[in-house]
């Protein structure tokens, strides 16, 4: 089993790097060439600039078993179908029961950018929501969730 992380953004890199090389995890952060992660334990894929890039790279490395960490909720359905994990940036779940509802939200939301309508925004991150993520990726790797 491995850690895979959609790079391009992620606030969480750091917390996924120190928890899995605690547990010995193998990480895989993939990332465009537009940003720069670096990293003494985790091996770091860098893809082309080209838009799903990174995403199609995860689905084609991506096993049973493995662990996901992205925001994307496209992504997160490809890997659920191959039988992975996956988590966001604060720890909660995609589930084959709630990802179908998100996907949903997420067409809604493109249909009001389209429009030119207003739509939630994201809040800034919170320390807490670091908190949870370490919490629910510890509570993984140890096999109790």
């Amino acid at each position: 089993m491995k850690i895979l992380v959609d790079g391009d953004g992620s606030p969480v890199i750091q917390i996924t790097e120190k928890i899995a090389k605690e547990f010995s995890y193998k990480l895989i952060i993939f990332t465009n060439y537009a940003h720069q992660i670096e990293s003494d334990y985790a091996k770091i894929k860098k893809l082309d600039i080209e838009s799903q890039s990174v995403d199609m790279e995860i689905i084609n490395r991506v096993e049973a078993g493995d662990i996901v960490i992205t925001q994307d909720y496209g992504l997160a359905a490809l890997v659920l179908g191959k039988g992975a994990t996956v988590l966001n940036n604060s720890g909660n779940r995609y589930t084959e029961e709630n990802i179908d509802n998100l996907l949903a939200k997420r067409h809604l939301y493109a249909k009001m950018r389209r429009a030119n309508k207003r739509h939630p925004t994201h809040s800034k991150r919170t320390p807490e929501e670091d908190k949870n993520f370490k919490k629910c990726l510890i509570r993984l790797l140890e096999g109790r969730d």
